[in-house]
């Protein structure tokens, strides 16, 4: 039997990807055959669900080609010693609520963003691989993780996947999940009401897992980085499981103390890519079967050949085509889709970030040499810091590029996006700018 099962094993470790071999084939084990039925083993409820519903019918096969005949294979979980439960005394987990699941504390979980939901591709396998290994805790030494990547490539998916793997599996679990503002205001608020020892205890000692998004927003906040590197040390200590997420790496974050730096990258760093064409298609063809979607073939190919900057923007095309094929009645062809996809990529190509200085000078009237100074004028810094955070919202340009293209360091760009960003929550002027110059920019006259 256990001959047998080697050879099974050592033939799917030559068709399945390693990450996923090693997560859900390696493993499985057989406990038990009875003539021409086998039945294997798995660790747990979402390793069997797994692998019955990805794997299983590989499994048959390659079980049946070893044997040279045919044969049923049936799946279980294993208990604590290895062997099959009894069905009468499984404990068998529940299913997730057909409503979005609130940790906690802090911000709800997307119900869809789960493991089994997430596609998986060259662009993004690893940091895939060390999520799900984060959530199932298979290193317990490893209790950090930093996923890293641009807006829109996946990286909250895999943060809130994580959580809502470990809520269902363990329900009794702390998971909170919030983004690095959401921490400093409330620590804000902890102080102005005299409550921050309370905050103190709530994150230091009622916390199992923490899930913090965003951290690059904590450049300057020094209070807030000094809290939550005592926080973060607490938490290690005590052997909890942390996830970061970013778009800049720690060491890329400006003004951000040397304790936290050094927090945040203790853990394992994984980056995700803009997926290639093949994991867009496949990327295209899950979300059009979860919101039932009836798409040809050909339609998917031309919207993964066309939509190419992240995965939102993948599902904007794919929800704007299905929503004007069902308001006009129209059938959803080649045209349609042309139609749909002209008005999200049609001026991406031809905004530059000269394009962009120009149109930033004209608003503001200011020139190009007042632009690329380095005058400290307030009437100066604004456009500038206004042209910085377009051209990093419209252009494909690295941080360090556009830095350079307006006579500055990658850590003073990235300065400049956050005070545009916080500006247009706070200041409904600065809103109002963005807006219009945003208009003109996707409209193209500029």
């Amino acid at each position: 039997m256990e001959t047998v099962w080697k050879r099974v094993k050592s033939a799917l470790k030559q068709r399945v990807p390693s990450h996923s071999f090693n997560m859900w084939i390696e493993p499985l084990n057989v406990t038990h055959v009875d003539g021409s039925s086998w039945v294997v083993s798995c660790p747990n409820f979402f390793s069997k669900k797994r692998v019955e519903g990805l794997y299983g019918a590989m499994i048959t096969k390659a079980l049946q080609h070893a044997l040279r005949q045919d044969c049923q294979v049936s799946f279980q979980i294993s208990n604590k010693n290895g062997n099959p439960e009894n069905k009468a005394h499984s404990h068998f987990q529940l299913p997730l609520p057909n409503e979005n699941l609130r940790p906690p504390s802090g911000r709800l979980f997307r119900k869809e963003f789960t493991f089994d939901s997430f596609v998986v591709g060259g662009n993004n396998d690893f940091a895939y691989s060390a999520s799900l290994a984060m959530a199932a805790r298979k290193d317990p030494q490893r209790s950090g993780l930093f996923l890293l990547s641009k807006t829109g490539m996946g990286k909250s998916h895999l943060s809130q996947a994580i959580g809502n793997h470990i809520v269902s599996i363990n329900p009794t679990d702390r998971v909170y999940y919030i983004t690095a503002e959401d921490f400093s205001n409330e620590m804000v608020q902890a102080f102005r009401h005299d409550s921050i020892n309370k905050f103190k205890a709530k994150y230091r000692n009622r916390c199992d897992v923490l899930l913090l998004e965003d951290v690059h927003y904590l450049s300057g906040k020094e209070r807030t980085q000094i809290e939550l590197a005592l926080t973060l040390d607490s938490l290690f200590e005590s052997g909890k499981r942390i996830i970061f997420s970013s778009c800049y790496l720690p060491a890329d974050i400006p003004k951000l103390n040397d304790k936290l730096r050094s927090r945040l990258s203790c853990g394992l760093i994984s980056t995700i890519d803009p997926p290639n064409f093949r994991t867009r298609v496949r990327i295209l063809q899950k979300k059009a079967g979860q919101n039932n979607f009836c798409f040809p073939e050909n339609i998917l190919h031309y919207l993964a050949g066309e939509l190419t900057d992240d995965v939102r923007q993948l599902e904007s095309g794919l929800n704007g085509v299905a929503a004007k094929s069902s308001l006009l009645g129209m059938p959803i062809n080649l045209s349609l889709a042309e139609s749909v996809v002209k008005n999200i990529v049609r001026q991406r190509k031809r905004i530059t970030i000269e394009a962009i200085k120009k149109l930033v000078c004209r608003y503001y009237d200011v020139s190009i040499e007042d632009l690329m100074s380095r005058s400290r004028k307030q009437t100066l810094v604004r456009p500038r810091q206004m042209a910085i955070y377009l051209a990093r919202n419209y252009t494909d340009a690295p941080l360090q590029s556009i830095g350079k293209s307006f006579n500055r360091y990658h850590a003073t760009a990235l300065h400049s996006i956050k005070c545009i960003e916080r500006g247009i929550k706070q200041n409904s002027s600065i809103e109002k700018q963005v807006g219009f110059l945003r208009q003109k920019l996707e409209s193209g006259k500029f």
